[in-house]
C-alpha cells in the first residue's frame, strides 16, 4: 500500500524537478503520436512533375513505393513516395500538377489535363494511394490505411482564361488553383511580376466566385498583396496559402504579410507553412540572390566554358558558404502566424519535389516528425498539431463544400 501511494508522488516530485517520469514522453514520442492519430494532410508536392520530367510519364520507369530504389545513385534523389510518405505521417497530399506559365493558352491547358491524369494514374497503380474529392474522402482514406490523394492547380493560367475549363478541372478532380504563379495573367496580379489589373480584374472576381460556388478552394500563394486583398474582399469560402510562410519574419514577396494574416480569422483562411529556406531565413534569401547574381558574373567571363563556370562556382561557394536553415526556422514561421491570426489558421505545404534547397534536418517527406517534434518543444498542445497537421484544412475544404451548396449557380 505504501508503495502504492508512494510512486504518484514521486512521479509528480520529478516532474517539478524536470526529471523524466516512468510516463513522460519526448517531444519526438509525442510527434510520432499525434500524427499517427493525425496524419498531415500537406498542400503541396510537385511529384507529378517529376513524373513528367524525370520519366516523360512513363510507369514503367519508376517505382513510387521507393524512388529511392528506383534511381539509384545516377541521379539526384527525389524527395517522395511511399515508404517516406509513411515514415513522415502524412495522409493526404495534395498533389501540384504545375505547368510553365510560358505556355500558350491551348497548350496550357493540354498539359494540366495531362498532369491531372499523372495524378489519377499514380492512384491508380498504387494501392496505398486513393483519390480524394472531399473532406470526408480523406477520412475514409485514412480509415481504410491509404494516403488520399488530392489535386492542385499552380496556376490560373492553366485554364487558359475560360471558366469553362475551370469548371471542367473541378469535374476531373482538381480541388484548388493557385490564381497566378510566378507570371502576372490579364486577370491576376502575381507576386513576383509586374502588375496589369491592381489585384483582380472583374474577370478575376468572376473567377474566384466561379471557384466558390464550385466549391474548388481558392489559393493564393504566389499573388501580390493587392490581389490577396481583393480577393479576401470577394471570396465567399475560406481561402488557403497552399504553400507561403509569413513576411513578418522573411522579407519575401512569396510570404504573406502581416495585413492579410490579420484578415485570416474573419475568413477563416489557411496559411499552409511551406519549406523553401529563401523563405524561411533572410541570409538564405540573401545567400540565394548573391549565387544566382554571380551566376550571371560566371557566364559573362567564360562564355560558352561549362567547365570554367562550374569551377568559378565552386570556389565561390566555398568562400561563400550556405548559411544553414532547419526546423527551428519553420517553426519560427508558424509562431508568427500563430500570434498575428492564431492557431485555427495555420496548416503545412512542404513543397518537396519542387525546390532545389531544403531545411537541412527536413530534406525529404520523412522528416515532417522533425517539425513536428520541434512545435513540442515549444510547448503546442497535442490538439495545437493536430489543428495544424489535418484539422485546419479539413475544416476548410468543409467549409467550401458547404458555401457551395449554397451557391449552385454558374457564373457567366
Amino acid at each position: 500500500m505504501k508503495t502504492q501511494i508512494l510512486l504518484p508522488i514521486l512521479a509528480v516530485a520529478a516532474f517539478h524537478a524536470g526529471l523524466p517520469s516512468a510516463h513522460a514522453q519526448t517531444a519526438e514520442q509525442t510527434a510520432k503520436q499525434v500524427l499517427e492519430e493525425h496524419p498531415i494532410i500537406d498542400g503541396h508536392n510537385d511529384v507529378p512533375a517529376q513524373i513528367r520530367g524525370r520519366f516523360d510519364s512513363d510507369f514503367s520507369k519508376f517505382d513510387f513505393r521507393d524512388t529511392l530504389e528506383t534511381l539509384g545513385d545516377a541521379e539526384k534523389p527525389m524527395h517522395t513516395d511511399i515508404a517516406r510518405l509513411r515514415k513522415g505521417g502524412v495522409g493526404g497530399q495534395f498533389w501540384s500538377v504545375w505547368i510553365d506559365p510560358e505556355l500558350p493558352r491551348a497548350e496550357a491547358v493540354e498539359r494540366v489535363i495531362q498532369q491531372i491524369d499523372t495524378v489519377h494514374r499514380l492512384a491508380n497503380q498504387y494501392r496505398d494511394l486513393e483519390i480524394a474529392l472531399t473532406a470526408d474522402d480523406i477520412e475514409r482514406a485514412a480509415k481504410s490505411g491509404r494516403i488520399a490523394s488530392l489535386i492542385g492547380m499552380e496556376g490560373g493560367h492553366s485554364i487558359g482564361n475560360s471558366l469553362a475549363v475551370l469548371r471542367q478541372t473541378y469535374t476531373l478532380g482538381a480541388r484548388y488553383m493557385t490564381l497566378t504563379h510566378w507570371k502576372t495573367l490579364d486577370w491576376a496580379d502575381a507576386a513576383t511580376d509586374a502588375p496589369k489589373s491592381n489585384g483582380l480584374s472583374e474577370f478575376g472576381v468572376r473567377v474566384v466566385h466561379q471557384m466558390n460556388a464550385l466549391g474548388m478552394m481558392v489559393d493564393i500563394s504566389h499573388v501580390s498583396p493587392k490581389t490577396m486583398h481583393d480577393t479576401l474582399d470577394v471570396a465567399r469560402a475560406p481561402v488557403i496559402f497552399s504553400h507561403s510562410s509569413a513576411n513578418g519574419v522573411t522579407d519575401h514577396p512569396r510570404n504573406v504579410p502581416d495585413s492579410v494574416l490579420k484578415r485570416l480569422p474573419d475568413n477563416g483562411g489557411v496559411v499552409m507553412v511551406t519549406f523553401v529556406p529563401s523563405y524561411l531565413k533572410a541570409e538564405r534569401r540573401d545567400w540565394e540572390a548573391a549565387e544566382k547574381a554571380e551566376q550571371e558574373r560566371a557566364k559573362a567571363l567564360y562564355p560558352g566554358e561549362k567547365a570554367r563556370r562550374d569551377a568559378h562556382m565552386n570556389g565561390w561557394r566555398q568562400a561563400t558558404p550556405m548559411p544553414s536553415v532547419t526546423a527551428s526556422d519553420v517553426a519560427d514561421h508558424i509562431d508568427h502566424i500563430r500570434g498575428v491570426a492564431g492557431i485555427d489558421n495555420i496548416g503545412i505545404g512542404g513543397d518537396y519535389d519542387g525546390i532545389r534547397f531544403l531545411p537541412d534536418d527536413m530534406q525529404d517527406v520523412s522528416t515532417y516528425p522533425v517539425l513536428f517534434a520541434e512545435l513540442v518543444q515549444r510547448g503546442y498542445s497535442n490538439d495545437d498539431l493536430a489543428k495544424i497537421a489535418r484539422g485546419n484544412i479539413l475544416r476548410v475544404m468543409r467549409d467550401a463544400e458547404r458555401v457551395a451548396d449554397h451557391h449552385k449557380i454558374e457564373v457567366k
